[in-house]
């Protein structure tokens, strides 16, 4: 039922785009028209794809989580004053679905990323009740499609920047393909019975399927659920038969849950740290590294891979990395 809900809002907001007229962009010095992304993930990518073509407004920033997120009167202006709006979809944007419908319905263009991903890609984990896992950031390969989905857009609202366009994107995804080597290097390094990921909630399964790890969340796909006293336990278990030596907490997710199982495995017998903070939903801070979605991922896997035993640059792929 839920999926039909998420597919049925895809389609509404898709209808409604597509019944719309193409709108005149300059092409002076100045950008020609205002852009507003939803995350952080997507508002750095459609930057490096449109470049100096459009004005790129983010709405959530650092530490920020997705899932519960509500657009406030000051993004509902955003919304309406935009000629193109971008969102993840796959419902991560849960709180916004209105938003977005009414932005479609006044006559803004309003694309999801995630468009041109094939279904049989996506993940369906059971306890998200037949919803898509919509964290397909995790994967460079999959992010490298929503770029695409950008370019496509862009091309079919500013026919006349195809060019600059289609060089952003060759750009863009040839910087992705070096992230993508770098991470699976880095991450083939740890010891193969090490490369287990335990992280604050489910956020990390497409890392995990496109580098072959196998993760384990304490909170589920949404942060809205909440672990319970045996979702601890049961991890705790897993991390003390497994002799698992590290777990990570998220820049978005509160430390409360790891640090209970740090402490279940302490009582018995078992020491764990923390491996380090990942971001999973938001990227760092605006105007740093790790505040770009190259910088973001090449921080996750330096630290994933550091902290479990396996080998990566302390400053990571483009030696730039800040964030300890």
């Amino acid at each position: 039922m839920k999926k039909n809900l998420f597919i049925l809002v895809l389609s509404l907001i898709g209808v409604l785009v597509a019944s719309q007229n193409h709108a005149s962009v300059s092409t002076g010095e100045e950008p020609g028209y205002t852009i507003v992304a939803t995350t952080g993930m997507v508002a750095d990518t459609v930057r490096r794809v449109a470049g100096d073509r459009a004005e790129v407004i983010g709405l959530m920033g650092s530490g920020v989580d997705p899932h519960l997120y509500k657009p406030t009167r000051s993004d509902i202006m955003k919304l309406r004053k935009a000629d193109v709006i971008f969102y993840n979809g796959l419902l991560l944007e849960g709180k916004m679905t209105d938003a977005l419908i009414s932005a479609a319905t006044s006559g803004k263009k309003v694309y999801a990323v995630t468009e041109l991903l094939d279904e049989g890609y996506l993940l369906e984990p059971e306890e998200f009740e037949g919803l898509y896992d919509p964290h397909v950031w995790m994967d460079p390969d999959a992010w490298s499609q929503a770029a695409a989905a950008v370019r496509d857009k862009l091309i079919e609202f500013d026919p006349d920047g195809t060019s600059a366009y289609e060089a952003s994107f060759d750009r863009y995804s040839e910087e992705l393909r070096s992230l993508n080597n770098y991470a699976k290097n880095a991450l083939e390094s740890v010891p193969e019975e090490q490369r287990v990921l335990v992280t604050a909630h489910d956020a990390f399964n497409y890392f995990g399927k496109c580098f072959g790890y196998e993760v384990v969340g304490i909170q589920g796909i949404s942060t809205e659920s909440e672990a319970g006293v045996r979702d601890i336990e049961k991890l705790v278990d897993l991390l003390v038969e497994r002799e698992i030596g590290a777990v990570f907490v998220e820049s978005t997710v509160s430390e409360r849950n790891i640090n209970a199982l740090i402490a279940g495995a302490r009582a018995r017998g078992h020491e764990v740290v923390i491996g380090g903070e990942l971001f999973s939903d938001a990227m760092g801070d605006e105007g740093t590294y790790e505040g770009t979605y190259i910088g973001m991922i090449d921080h996750n896997v330096t630290t994933i891979a550091r902290a479990l035993g396996g080998e990566a640059p302390e400053d990571g792929l483009n030696g730039k990395l800040t964030h300890r």
